[in-house]
Order: C-alpha cells, then structure tokens, then sequence
C-alpha cells in the first residue's frame, strides 16, 4: 500500500491476519513491473500483502486486469500461512528527478530494526525502477552507520551535522556525480590613489614570523558569491570598506586541502574607507603599503605564483591589464600550478 503525501512515499506492509479463503485464486509471483496496491478498507481479501512475501522471500506481483475495487490473491501451493504478520514499514523516501531516492533519518532507531526496513526498502525499491538511494544520518544516528555500510552503501559527503551516503541498485552504469573536488578562495588586491595596496601579515599558517606582507585571503564560503567574499575578507582582516571591482586572474593547484583541488580569484576592489583595524585573532598587522614596494620583496620575487599575481597588479594599477590566460607557475616546493591572465610577461 503506497500513501502520497506531495513528493513523498510512505510505503508500508499491511497489519492483517492471514485469512484463506476459496475465492483467493492469483498467486504471487516474482516480476520486475512496479506495483500498484489499491486494498478496500472493507475487504479481507487483501489480507496476503507485500509483508508475506518478503518474509518468504518473494516478490509480490498483481495479475493484469485486476479491478481497483476487488482484489483477487493466492499463495503458491509449497507456502505456508503465516497466522499473523506484524506491520512491516518501509524507510520513508523522497523521489528526486533522476530515479533516486533520498532517505533522510531523524529519529533514533534500533539498529536491527533499521537493518530489515532497509533490506526491505532496497528490494521495493529496486522494483520500482529507482537508481541512486541516498541516506541522510545525522549526528546523532552515527550508530546506523556500519548497517548502512554492509548494505553496500558508500560515503558520499559530510557536513558539521551529518553524513550522506549512497548506493547505486540499478544494473545500468553508476551515474552519481562526485563529492565537490575543489575548494574556493580569494585574494584581495586593494589599491588607493596614492598606489598602496593594503596588506597583511599572518599569525598563523606557513607566514607566520617570515615577516611577508602579503594580500588579504580567505575562503569563500558556502553560499557566498566570489566578489561578496572579497569584500568581506577585507573588512575582517583589515577594517577598511571596499567595493569589488573585477577579476584579475585566477590559479588551479590540485591536492591543496586534503585530496581537495583549490581555485583563487585574484580580486580587484576599490577602498571606501582607508583607516587600518586589523583583525586581532588572524592579523599580525595591517597597513598601506607602496606597490612596487610590496612587489619587490625577496619572497615575492623567488616565488613564481605570487611573483605573477605581482605583476598582474601592477599591470593593473598601470592601466596595462587586458585580460586572463593560462600561465604555468611553480611553487617553492615545484609543484606547478596554473595562473589564468592575459598578461604576457
């Protein structure tokens, strides 16, 4: 019996005492067609249900032609009546729009108990066409993790407050798409009209005590736009207001955080504000300081990477910058990575 409430499926196995009678003549049997159950509240001819077959390992199947008011069912001649069957509910899910099912956990639940609703959940599920199954555990249901597990579901993603996992059923080719591959950040290139850039020094990361004036960074955060982030980072680590300007160039490194790719827009912005608060808990210290002042420091200069990013502003603040293309850079270590700038240097 399905229940449709909007876009959910509230699947269930019927509650009934078995009850035989004469005119029970259809018997179950296996078939890979969706079924439709449509038992009258009234009838006790829907008492043999999707809960005698799974118990028995069977895959109920309605004969054609059945009317939606009266339903005709047998058993097979080598099953056995169960007396009583208890009610059997299948996981809750929702249908997404690629014939998946997304399974979202709330409630604490015995493990066993889990374990045979899902088994019973996948088996309905696999009738029914579907593809992709998704679980949602949250935190607080960590201990459904290992029966999810060995039933063949993988980790997808996890966030702060839960943990998606997924498994493909289908016997077609596996089409979930992959975890987020890359992370997002910024550096701000912040000039006034005497040709200052504002400038930072950590407190913490590989900066820390090198005494390297560098951009303000930061990562975008999930939901926030690329020039958004630019203007925030800046007020957070120096105090000063600024309107974004333009994109100036951006790198592609691989393996940067954990297996993480990272992309990082060099951004322009335009000061609104020129007094210096810098941010106490990150900032060593903060101030304006000349652009070829800031372009030519030892470290700057040695590094391939920054020594680009350099150049690009400074092109900038000469009105001498005319777009993006890909330029390889290297890091201090050799790694290479990809600056993408028009500048021909």
């Amino acid at each position: 019996m399905w229940r449709l409430k909007s876009n959910k499926l509230y699947p269930c196995l019927s509650v009934h005492k078995a009850f035989w009678s004469p005119m029970a003549s259809a018997a179950l049997h296996p078939s890979s067609n969706p079924v439709s159950l449509n038992y009258p509240s009234s009838s006790l001819l829907g008492i043999i249900t999707l809960a005698a077959s799974y118990l028995s390992n069977k895959t109920p199947s309605l004969s054609r032609g059945m009317s939606s008011s009266s339903t005709s069912l047998a058993i097979s001649e080598n099953e056995t009546p169960l007396d009583n069957i208890e009610q059997l509910e299948l996981l809750p899910g929702v249908y997404d729009n690629y014939e998946g099912v997304i399974v979202e956990m709330k409630d604490p639940m015995d493990p066993n108990e889990f374990g045979s609703l899902l088994r019973a959940s996948l088996s309905q599920w696999k009738q029914l066409g579907k593809r992709g199954i998704w679980i949602k555990l949250p935190i607080k249901l960590a201990n459904l993790i290992e029966v999810v597990v060995k039933e063949g579901f993988v980790f997808h993603h996890a966030e702060p407050d839960y943990l998606m996992l997924v498994r493909w059923i289908s016997e077609t080719t596996n089409s979930i798409p992959a975890n987020a591959s890359h992370r997002v950040g910024i550096g701000a290139f912040v000039m006034n009209s005497n040709r200052e850039v504002l400038v930072v020094q950590e407190i913490s990361g590989k900066f820390k005590g090198t005494g390297v004036w560098k951009l303000p960074t930061g990562v975008v955060n999930e939901g926030e736009d690329i020039c958004e982030a630019a203007i925030r980072e800046v007020k957070e680590e120096t105090g000063v207001d600024a309107e974004f300007v333009e994109v100036l160039a951006f790198r592609q490194s691989h393996r940067s955080f954990f297996t993480k790719s990272d992309l990082f827009f060099v951004c322009m912005l335009q000061p609104r504000s020129f007094a210096v608060q810098k941010q106490n808990s990150e900032i060593e210290a903060a101030k304006w300081m000349p652009i070829d002042e800031y372009a030519d420091q030892t470290f700057v200069k040695k590094n391939s990477g920054f020594d680009y990013v350099a150049k690009v502003c400074l092109a900038k603040a000469n009105n001498n910058y005319t777009g993006l293309s890909a330029i390889p850079t290297y890091s201090s270590s050799g790694k290479k990575t990809y600056l993408y700038s028009k500048l021909d240097i």
